[in-house]
């Protein structure tokens, strides 16, 4: 057993460390058993790179100068092109590298993956930019302007069709990381439940050390987590459970000491050491380690909706918004058509919302039901299945032949689009309450309201109409506090495929 709760105890400190250090090659075999897929998939991942960066180099090069290759220069730059390509290529690649963009840690969850290969490719060629102005080389602005786009977006395509393949092979039980959970029986059992309510993430876990000491406890959690023992019992539990992960969810039932000694211990187990914060929605930009006094103090920033972040998300939305309407605007005069034959009564349906910091709005939606919809509400309110103030029913008897198909691939919400360039909107963003919504908002509820709504936003991407009322609120809160640009861009991929696949919509 593993006092790790004996501070005063030096020499069992050492013993131990030194027992762990004889017996290290029992251990290795555990994390080497957890982790084998990690290996050959980032091994993949990694030739993946080279072939994308490669195919973008050379599509550039036949796209901007033709097929011949047996000049003596390279858009302005004297040498052999294959040459000049080879060291192009190797150049993007060592920026990958440098950018850490093969972290198994960041592989296949949330964005930081995609940030890190998109920060890669900027650098790169940020560089290279500064290297011709330096140099005064006369080089081919139009090759490079062709490169970086294809290559960038190429990259991002390939790492979100291995994401697609991991997250196959995890629904699986395969490539998954066994997670030992170590704290106080009531924490443990938290972020047990959360783990499972989260099906894309990276851990299973395996088993549970808690403080609770009743021997009739022996499991943890909804889905009944076996528990291993208590605090004393981590290094056997790892054991046992062959986990590569132990992950503490109360670092204070430990103390520092103890901590530090567990941290050794598991270093010489090869298994990773997580620790829970003790707050939760807040993702890795606003976190930021702070080292005082010896303790690894967790700063946790402000979230930021102004200055460069407010023009950012502005630009995206009028940008985006414009092109969007101008690709879909025969689908738009379509649909309108086809509201104005189906049934009596005007093309859209206007709704009023509460904005940011509460401010009101028009909303324009197509009209999908019946125009005195509202009005026959009342004699429904039996029938509503909607989670919170929301008002749903599964085959509404307002919604018209029509309404029922552009609701079921939420093309009734297009006419946002409209919102979303006059400024009400954005593309991005919680969704729009009714007054009568907000006006049962709790101070937490309430944060939704400091940015502005949005046409899609992460409750819509993650089961729409089948999450309860306070798991949309947790995603609502969640993207507030978290927001960014590449989270937008995650989240308008996602739209699509959740319209398509039409999942939670009716």
């Amino acid at each position: 057993m593993t006092a790790y709760r004996a501070t005063g105890h030096e020499s069992m400190a050492v013993e131990r460390r030194r027992r762990l250090g004889r017996d290290r090659h029992e251990f290795l075999p555990i994390a080497s058993r957890g982790r084998a897929w990690v290996p050959g998939f980032v091994t993949a991942i990694a030739l993946t790179d080279v072939a994308v960066i490669s195919a973008a180099v050379v599509v550039a090069q036949l796209l901007r100068f033709g097929s011949g290759l047996d000049t003596d220069s390279f858009g302005g730059v004297h040498g052999d092109p294959v040459v000049v390509m080879t060291l192009l290529i190797a150049a993007w690649v060592i920026s990958l590298r440098a950018h850490q963009s093969l972290d198994r840690r960041i592989l296949g969850v949330g964005t930081e993956e995609y940030s890190r290969v998109t920060t890669a490719c900027l650098s790169v060629f940020g560089v290279l930019a500064i290297l011709v102005l330096v140099l005064n080389l006369e080089v081919s602005r139009g090759y490079f302007a062709l490169a970086l786009p294809l290559g960038t977006v190429g990259l991002l395509v390939s790492r979100w069709v291995w994401r697609r393949q991991l997250s196959r092979q995890r629904s699986r039980g395969i490539g998954l990381e066994r997670l030992l959970l170590v704290g106080e029986h009531m924490s443990v059992a938290s972020v047990t439940d959360r783990l499972n309510f989260a099906p894309e993430q990276p851990f299973t876990v395996v088993g549970a050390c808690t403080t609770n000491t009743d021997p009739h406890e022996s499991w943890v959690g909804s889905s009944r987590v076996p528990v291993y023992g208590g605090l004393d019992d981590v290094a056997a539990a790892v054991a046992a459970t062959d986990a590569t992960t132990v992950a503490v969810t109360s670092p204070d039932a430990f103390g520092h000491r103890a901590m530090q000694d567990l941290s050794w211990d598991l270093h010489l187990m090869d298994v990773d050491l997580l620790v829970a914060p003790g707050v939760a929605d807040v993702a890795g930009p606003r976190m930021m380690v702070r080292p005082v006094a010896g303790l690894p103090l967790l700063h946790i920033g402000r979230p930021s909706y102004a200055g460069a972040n407010r023009f950012r998300k502005a630009l995206l939305d009028r940008v985006g918004g414009a092109l969007i309407v101008f690709a879909l605007a025969p689908l738009l005069m379509g649909i309108a058509l086809a509201i104005k034959v189906d049934t009596r009564g005007p093309v859209w349906h206007r709704s009023d919302r509460l904005g940011v910091n509460n401010r009101p709005f028009r909303m324009w939606k197509f009209r999908s039901m019946v125009p005195d919809a509202e009005a026959l509400m009342a004699d429904l309110v039996d029938r509503n299945e909607g989670n919170g103030p929301l008002f749903k029913i599964h085959d509404d008897p307002r919604v018209t032949p029509v309404g029922r198909v552009i609701r079921r691939y939420s093309l009734d919400e297009l006419p946002q689009l409209f919102n979303v360039l006059s400024g009400s909107m954005s593309l991005v963003g919680p969704r729009p309450p009714l007054p009568s919504e907000a006006a049962t908002y709790d101070g937490r509820v309430a944060r939704r309201m400091l940015v502005k709504p949005g046409m899609t936003g992460l409750w819509q991407v993650s089961g729409r109409s089948n999450l309860s009322w306070e798991e949309s609120v947790r995603l609502d809160v969640s993207y507030v506090e978290n927001w960014s640009i590449m989270q937008d861009a995650v989240i308008l991929w996602r739209t699509f495929r959740a319209v398509v696949s039409k999942n939670g919509a009716y």
